[in-house]
């Protein structure tokens, strides 16, 4: 345990988290999505887990130490719902109210297609499974920076 640190961030995804660097992308993904498949072709090379853990609650607990990057209109990104890509689950509601928490303001999600998604977890640089049962609970969050002290 570590004073300051959310105790739901496990050692091996602080240590992906403390590794990535500007612009890379981190994948958290539902129970439903091929996690592992993806997972095998990101930076990382394989998955991580949040088991247990809403999206809300896993996207809560990343926020708490990863920036999102604040040059780019694709910070972080939704899957969108296959019938109706405008439709916004609650699954994904909670996750942008915990966006918009982290943040201090709104900032809405861009919306990014199912195979598309999947592309881009290829691409990440971690993919992270919680244990979201809820279908769309999966998202893409883009690292920004932690400026220089004032």
């Amino acid at each position: 345990m570590l004073k300051g640190i959310d105790p739901r961030l496990n050692a091996e995804v602080l240590g992906a988290l403390c590794a990535m660097g500007h612009g890379d992308t981190l994948i958290l993904c539902d129970t439903n999505f091929p996690a592992d498949a993806l997972a095998r072709s990101s930076v990382l090379g394989r998955l991580l887990r949040m088991d247990n853990l809403t999206s809300a609650e896993a996207a809560q607990a990343v926020l708490s130490v990863l920036p999102l990057d604040t040059f780019v209109k694709d910070f972080a990104g939704r899957m969108e719902v296959v019938s109706d890509p405008s439709e916004i689950p609650a699954v994904q509601a909670e996750v942008q109210a915990e966006i918009d928490a982290a943040e201090g303001r709104a900032r809405p999600m861009i919306g990014i297609g199912r195979f598309a998604f999947y592309q881009a977890a290829r691409e990440a640089y971690a993919v992270i499974q919680t244990g979201e049962r809820r279908f769309y609970g999966c998202f893409l969050l883009r690292k920004g920076v932690i400026g220089p002290d004032a």
